[in-house]
């Protein structure tokens, strides 16, 4: 089990680290860890947050761990000098991990599956908004 920290990750330029600063650890099982980019534009309420969270299936033979981002897109207002969340961009996703399988097959799982999530493929279809052709 990892321990709830402060995370630090490069920006899109590849070059900048930006910490996602922890807010509050899990308690156990359904119970959220979150974690807010704190250096981002805008008020507290208007910053990205991360939340992570695990939980076992009914019969216990498989763990399902769950991610979401909020990540809003930020302005100031011209007429009153007050920043506003214009939209928000969020992500949701969720592994399901069988208790019954090898350990480096985990590994693996774990290591390719968020490395795919990282490539530049994927960022560029976030990013246009359209899968690869």
């Amino acid at each position: 089990m990892a321990t709830a920290a402060d995370i630090t990750i490069k920006k899109y330029d590849g070059t900048t680290d930006i910490v996602w600063s922890l807010l509050a650890a899990s308690g156990g099982d359904k119970s959220p860890a979150f974690w807010r980019s704190e250096t981002a534009t805008g008020t507290q309420g208007q910053r990205p947050v991360f939340s992570m969270s695990a939980r076992p299936n009914t019969a216990g033979t498989v763990r399902r761990v769950d991610f979401s981002v909020n990540f809003p897109s930020v302005y100031t207002n011209s007429s009153t000098g007050q920043t506003e969340v214009r939209s928000m961009m969020t992500f949701t996703g969720s592994f399901a991990v069988p208790q019954n399988v090898a350990a480096a097959d985990v590994n693996e799982f774990a290591g390719q599956v968020t490395h795919l999530l990282g490539t530049t493929v994927t960022q560029v279809a976030v990013r246009t908004g359209f899968a690869p052709t």
